[in-house]
């Protein structure tokens, strides 16, 4: 399977994730995890939970995408420069004009699955993991980032967990759909026969 397919496989099977988890937790109150949750990340302090949210910030986001385009463009590489901005941005206006509405889950007056603070931390950083050499740092320094905003959002009341487990499914299905449009295709080569 070429790496484009295998791109196009995983964008499907995490859209598909994504809606399974929203039909079976959005139209109902919290489950018992949400709950669980709930409860667990309420102990922390606030400042706490506003420091672990803040990899989610736009504050935060949108100048790194910028350093990474930037970079990029540095190499002479408008392709990934142009991945790098319009993937995040196609995922979280999906996610906010289409998703959420869909899904129609509310909590404080506010839409919540699946998570926007989410998808925008999880298509950064997806961006990040589909660029660089070495997969298996930026993969295991995300997960911290994500797992400490997962905490920070919980605690804060920001969201459901399942909200950011939907949120975690939706981003790379947009970005790394966009990664295999965006990626060349390979020539045929010509019959010899």
């Amino acid at each position: 399977m070429t790496a484009r397919r295998n791109l196009a496989l995983f964008a499907a099977l995490s859209a598909l994730a994504t809606v399974v988890l929203g039909l079976l937790v959005a139209p109902y109150a919290p489950g018992a995890v949400d709950r669980w949750a709930d409860r667990s990340a309420s102990t922390l302090s606030p400042s706490l939970l506003n420091l672990l949210v803040l990899p989610t910030e736009p504050y935060v986001l949108i100048p790194a995408a910028a350093l990474i385009a930037g970079i990029c463009l540095y190499r002479h590489n408008r392709v990934d420069a142009l991945f790098t901005v319009a993937g995040p941005l196609v995922a979280i206006a999906l996610n906010s004009w289409a998703l959420k509405p869909a899904f129609d889950r509310w909590k404080g007056g506010t839409l919540v699955y699946p998570s926007g603070h989410t998808v925008s931390l999880i298509a950064v950083l997806t961006v990040v993991v589909l660029l660089v050499r070495f997969k298996a740092v930026a993969i295991a320094v995300g997960a911290v980032l994500v797992c400490c905003a997962t905490v920070g959002m919980v605690g804060l009341g920001y969201h459901y967990l399942t909200d950011i487990a939907g949120g975690v499914c939706f981003a790379p299905a947009v970005v790394t759909a966009m990664r295999a449009a965006l990626s060349p295709r390979r020539a045929r080569e010509p019959s010899t026969g």
